[in-house]
C-alpha cells in the first residue's frame, strides 16, 4: 500500500518512528515537505551535535566514515534509516521503499495523505526548530 505523510509541523522523531513501522509492514511511503519538519532542542546544542557528527571521519580510511547529509530530504532520510534494522536484508528492502521529497510533487498531491499523530511541536517542548534551518546552519544553501 502507498502512503503518503506531511511532515509540515509535525516532531521527525515521532514521524521516523511511524514511517519506520510502516516500511516494515511491506508499505511504501512518501514523506512530503520535509524540510518543514520540526527537530526539538536548543537551538545551539542541536547545531553543534551535527556538527559533530558531519565532522568524523575514520583516519585509518575516510570513506568508512559515516555520512550525513546537509540536504533537508536526505538529513530525514538518515532519520528513518537509523530506525530500521538497516543491516539486515529486511531493512534493506524497506529502506528502498522510503521516497523523502522537499516539497510537495504534483503526482503525490493528488493522493490522500496519512496523517501522523501528534500534538504540536510548541505545546510539548521549549525550543525547537526546522529541519531547513538546521540544515542551513550546517552548511546547505539553496
Amino acid at each position: 500500500m502507498e502512503y503518503v505523510i506531511d511532515g509540515s509541523d509535525k516532531v521527525i522523531g515521532r514521524v521516523a518512528s511511524s514511517v519506520a513501522k510502516l516500511l516494515l509492514d511491506e508499505n511504501s511511503v512518501s514523506v512530503i515537505n520535509s524540510e518543514k519538519m520540526v527537530i526539538t532542542g536548543h537551538v545551539k546544542d542541536l547545531t553543534d551535535k551535527y556538527k559533530r557528527l558531519i565532522e568524523l571521519k575514520d583516519k585509518a580510511n575516510p570513506e568508512h566514515s559515516p555520512y550525513w547529509s546537509r540536504r533537508p530530504d536526505m538529513f530525514v532520510k538518515r532519520v528513518v534509516r537509523g530506525m530500521l534494522p538497516y543491516k539486515k536484508p529486511k531493512g534493506k528492502a524497506a529502506f528502498k521503499r522510503l521516497r523523502v521529497y522537499i516539497g510537495a510533487p504534483e503526482e503525490l498531491k493528488k493522493l490522500k495523505v496519512y496523517n501522523v499523530k501528534s500534538k504540536m511541536p510548541n505545546e510539548i517542548f521549549e525550543s525547537t526548530m526546522t529541519i531547513k534551518q538546521l540544515t542551513e546552519k550546517l552548511g546547505y544553501d539553496r
